[in-house]
């Protein structure tokens, strides 16, 4: 953290930057802490830059921030003496919201990242370093029916146990006199949610918080009895996974269109060990039903699952009609638990959709906003799944009540902490599709979607050119890049699957890949026409056909877009194969816009004039010959189209993009069948 940024002015630097890599070390090992989960602070001594004083300086993780990517950006930087000077002015358990308003008071200078709910904890505990954690051993504790008493019989004096309070400032206040009082304790297990650490010294501290992971987990493996979630079911165990994969990707869709209906989602799949055993255990149904307990879980995964109660081997149409049922039961279920626990003051309703589906013999679908968000959905309960291994090994599964997970959820506190999430960007949650990405147009298309928020499937006959682009464009939450050939409608199921099981599904999709040979007709072999004929033509008919399929089954709408070209209905010379396969293409939009309007699947087109800088087609010898065509050099085709043009203006791969990002985004929502031309104006190529 740069003075500048921290206005710490001359604070020991080296306190922050052994917080952050002690934070990083404890962030990286999933069995210490979820994703975004816990917090850790140290305390050390600045120079006040008004009065040149020294003063006590508090650096904690800040609200929202990740253990294990944690930078000193991240840290909020709050003045010691103020902080614990607001115990004086607690104004008690019914009005500690109010509370977090006044860390903004005790900031430091700039104050760094937003101080989080448990700010509170780390200041008034009088220690030099404190981490607060939420590993699944830890948790197992918290959630056990008799965790006091394991808690003593396994850590005897050096683990104290906290009983469930809800984050915030008297839970603070509760653990510094629990420290006051127990002063050869390390650290709490806190009842129903996770844990707390102490020391004098940063590595000191560390060790203590991985103490009470380590003898927690060790307790339960050398005293826990096995199979805690009773027997396998054997008609509810693991398809073989080639099978399991394709039974996934055809669930994926319905599944994501269900948990779409308040507002859509994106779709993330899980067949690990943990969460298969899981689904085909005897117990699977009645833990499901008791929920998640750490705060942490419950937020992303909400108060329960959905659960299909079919074996993996059930007709296809059969689970999909299940689910519907079990999907319509739950949004009356969660409901009944929204009118049951509100407030007059609680904020709206967010959604009644599941967060979890759990499909016995195939894995776990999750779903979220973001594909990162549907991820970590998924591993958070995959958390859970082993909190309740490790609580039903040791004792009974016992979590929070679910009045007091309703508190959490619609906390005002957490409700302002979504209101000051970005807007989502205009393609959010959507899941597009586009062939020929791996360069040129379909790479300017994938940039600009992806840009503007969706997930991305970059397909390209060229395996490694795909995921070049896929690269470009983020991780894997952002997109992913596939092997695939239009011409094969084998291939074409197989990457429709992979997108399915990334991201849940597809919105929108681009029929870019494309090819040209320019040759007169004399010229013109049966070769030359059937290959242009496969990849355009066929090629569009087929990847339009199998995801539309995806589309009609998800029950969200969709678009199709065809890059056609202004050749379409340009009749311009030696190019009778490409010229009559961008034709085809072209009545594809017009008749697929009106067989699949009724599924609310809009299908356009782009009609491009010749894109010359950054395509694939032209520098792969289609430049060189429509320049000898035209008697012109290569190296001023571009020049050379623009000024043919109305505008004058060379047409190039992002002005293509930005076309299909129009159609696309929202705005044109009533338009489907049309053709926007992007020629900068070729008078001969107007549509009629």
């Amino acid at each position: 953290m740069s003075t500048a940024d921290s206005d710490t002015s001359t604070a020991d630097l080296s306190t922050p930057a052994e917080l952050v890599a002690r934070s990083r070390r404890l962030g990286a090992d999933p069995r210490n802490t979820n994703f975004a989960g816990g917090n850790t602070s140290a305390k050390g001594t600045g120079i006040d830059p008004v009065t040149t004083d020294p003063v006590e300086l508090l650096w904690v993780k800040g609200s929202g921030g990740d253990l294990g990517t944690l930078t000193e950006s991240g840290l909020a930087v709050l003045r010691l003496d103020r902080l614990r000077a607001l115990a004086g002015s607690y104004p008690g358990v019914e009005r500690e919201d109010e509370m977090v308003a006044a860390f903004d008071h005790c900031l430091h200078g700039r104050g760094g990242a937003a101080p989080s709910i448990d700010t509170a904890m780390h200041g008034l505990v009088d220690s030099a370093h404190v981490d607060h954690l939420h590993p699944d051993s830890g948790i197992a504790f918290a959630t056990a029916a008799d965790g006091p008493k394991l808690t003593e019989e396994c850590f005897g004096d050096r683990v104290v146990w906290v009983p469930w309070r809800r984050p915030g400032f008297q839970l603070g206040l509760d653990i510094a006199e629990i420290k006051r009082a127990n002063p050869q304790a390390i650290g709490v297990i806190l009842g129903g949610h996770g844990i707390t650490a102490w020391g004098d010294t940063s590595d000191g501290c560390e060790a203590n918080a991985l103490e009470i992971i380590r003898t927690a987990q060790a307790f339960i493996d050398e005293r826990g009895r096995p199979e805690p979630f009773g027997p396998v079911l054997a008609e509810f165990s693991a398809l073989p996974e080639a099978e399991r994969r394709e039974r996934a990707a055809a669930l994926a869709p319905v599944l994501r269109g269900l948990t779409s209906t308040d507002r859509a989602q994106v779709g993330h799949f899980t067949d690990s060990d943990v969460v298969l055993d899981f689904l085909s255990r005897q117990r699977l149904g009645e833990l499901a039903a008791l929920g998640t307990s750490c705060p942490d879980h419950f937020l992303r995964t909400k108060v329960r699952p959905m659960v299909l109660d079919l074996p993996p081997t059930a007709p296809l149409a059969d689970t999909i009609a299940r689910l519907s049922e079990l999907h319509a039961a739950y949004r009356e279920d969660y409901a009944r638990y929204y009118t049951d626990h509100a407030e007059p003051d609680s904020p709206p309703m967010r959604g009644a959709d599941p967060a979890i589906v759990l499909v016995p013999g195939v894995g776990m679908f999750s779903f979220g906003a973001t594909k990162q968000t549907a991820r970590v959905a998924g591993e958070f309960y995959t958390n859970a799944i082993n909190v309740m291994r490790g609580a039903e090994a040791i004792s009974t599964y016992a979590p929070i009540d679910e009045r007091e997970k309703f508190r959490i959820e619609y906390w005002a506190l957490e409700e302002a902490k979504l209101a000051r999430l970005p807007k989502p960007k205009p393609l959010a949650a959507r899941i597009a599709l586009v062939t020929g990405g791996g360069s040129g147009i379909g790479r300017a298309i994938a940039h600009r979607l992806a840009a503007e928020g969706a997930c991305v499937v970059v397909a390209d006959r060229d395996g490694e050119a795909a995921t070049r682009v896929a690269a470009e464009l983020g991780s894997e939450d952002t997109a992913i890049g596939v092997v695939a050939d239009v011409t094969d409608a084998a291939a074409l199921a197989v990457l429709v699957r992979a997108a399915c099981l990334a991201f849940g599904g597809l919105d929108l999709v681009v029929n870019n890949a494309g090819l040209s040979v320019s040759k007169p007709l004399l010229e013109t072999t049966e070769a030359d026409w059937d290959l242009q004929h496969d990849v355009m033509a066929k090629g569009s008919f087929l990847v339009s056909r199998e995801t539309a399929r995806v589309m009609i089954a998800q029950g969200m709408g969709g678009d199709i877009v065809y890059i056609s070209s202004k050749n379409s209905v340009f009749a311009g010379p030696n190019n009778i194969a490409y010229s009559a396969a961008k034709a085809d293409q072209a009545h594809q939009v017009r008749l697929l816009a009106a067989e699949l309007g009724e599924h609310g699947i809009r299908v356009n087109g782009v009609n491009p004039d010749g894109v010359v800088r950054g395509s694939g087609i032209f520098a792969g010898g289609w430049g060189a010959k429509r320049a000898a065509v035209y008697g012109v050099p290569e190296s001023e085709l571009g020049a050379y189209y623009a000024q043919r043009t109305l505008l004058k203006r060379e047409v190039l791969p992002e002005h293509v993009a930005n076309a299909v990002f129009v159609l696309t985004a929202g705005e044109l929502s009533h338009t489907t069948g049309l053709h926007v031309p992007v020629d900068a104006g070729v008078a001969a190529a107007f549509l009629r």
